[in-house]
């Protein structure tokens, strides 16, 4: 099975299922010396973790990072740095009824046609258990890009029809994690919190957005014409469970406009070339600008849901699913973490490249 790894210079490659023993990540690339923070990593994983608020899935891990390589005194020595996740609180059962049935918009069906064989406990590697590797390596890829003074910032935008109106500007972001949707609007996630918690208490499910901020990034960082790096942004973002849509700066609203409406005005500021608006979202033909780059992730509703549903089985007869097991109502606010770990991997690759192509 490819698809394993993600980055070229900073490169990771996750490994394990949902309800095997464990899942895990090897980060290769990361230069050493750089000060080993277990307890900021300990802190995203948290923040990713199942089983963490009243409107998150029911299942419980711990999710305590065993860090097996790569780190010595404190400081990563450059040699890769393997963490793993055991997985502590699997009930594989609760899918049983599974074996041969094919969930609805699951990978269920497009597993067994690409691979002719699947793990029906909890969807095995398809499963959104996964990214808790990723968040573990993008947390690194965050230490590695605060030494550069880069912030990554992730926040819940949108639940369902209820959407933040206000541009990331307007917000604190420091107030993201004071509720458990992680909106920055206290009224706003009030809501969102109790459409979610009515969702749930249906046996059903909603998608929602989240919109992604980077400040500090330099100027220069993208590979042009095929490593754009709004495409390895989209790419990252796209790679992650749920996630149907990406959009960068102003994305499809400049499709209505004109371009003496969205281009990007050049001026000198403080010594340095800035821009008067910011419409491209940091990037321009694929390379950072010195701007603030944002974008938005579009997530769809969970997938399993408890209400019944119609599908087929493996033999192709019609049947009736009514999934049990545990889900969230509303993926978003445990997606926020993962949010900003994708981008991070992504700048850190992207920043890695740049410093080796100036020396």
């Amino acid at each position: 099975m490819a698809g394993n790894s993600f980055g070229e210079v900073f490169r990771i490659t996750t490994f394990g299922e949902s309800h095997g023993a464990a899942i895990g990540v090897v980060v290769d690339g990361c230069p050493a010396g750089l000060p080993f923070d277990l307890t900021f990593i300990q802190q995203q994983l948290d923040r990713r973790r199942p089983g963490q608020s009243a409107i998150s899935t029911d299942r419980k891990e711990s999710d305590v990072v065993e860090v097996l390589s790569g780190v010595f005194e404190g400081k990563t020595t450059g040699t890769p740095v393997a963490m793993l996740l055991r997985n502590t609180d699997q009930r594989s059962g609760d899918y049983d009824a599974l074996k041969e049935v094919y969930r609805p918009s699951h990978a269920d069906f497009t597993y067994e046609a690409r691979y002719g064989i699947r793990d029906h406990r909890g969807g095995g590697r398809s499963s959104a258990r996964e990214t808790a590797a990723r968040v573990a390596a993008g947390a690194l890829a965050q230490l590695l890009l605060r030494s550069a003074g880069v912030q990554v910032q992730a926040y819940v935008s949108a639940v369902g029809p209820i959407s933040l109106e206000k541009a990331y500007t307007e917000l604190d972001l420091s107030l993201t994690d004071q509720n458990i949707v992680r909106c920055p609007d206290v009224a706003t996630a009030s809501q969102m919190e109790a459409l979610i918690t009515q969702l749930k208490a249906e046996g059903d499910s909603v998608g929602g957005v989240i919109t992604a901020v980077v400040r500090a990034l330099p100027a220069g960082l993208g590979d042009p014409v095929f490593d754009k790096l709004e495409a390895d942004l989209a790419k990252a973002m796209l790679s992650i469970n749920a996630v149907k849509g990406f959009e960068i700066g102003s994305g499809f609203a400049a499709a209505a406009g004109r371009g003496s409406a969205f281009n990007d005005a050049f001026e000198l500021r403080n010594g340095r070339v800035r821009t008067q608006s910011n419409h491209s979202g940091g990037i321009q033909g694929g390379i950072s600008n010195g701007e603030d780059v944002y974008f938005h992730v579009a997530f769809k509703p969970v997938a399993t849901i408890s209400k019944s549903q119609q599908t087929v089985n493996r033999s192709g007869e019609a049947t009736e699913l009514q999934a049990k097991g545990r889900h969230d109502p509303c993926v978003v606010p445990r997606a926020v973490p993962i949010v900003e770990a994708m981008t991070a991997l992504v700048l850190a690759d992207h920043w890695l490249r740049m410093r080796m192509a100036k020396l």
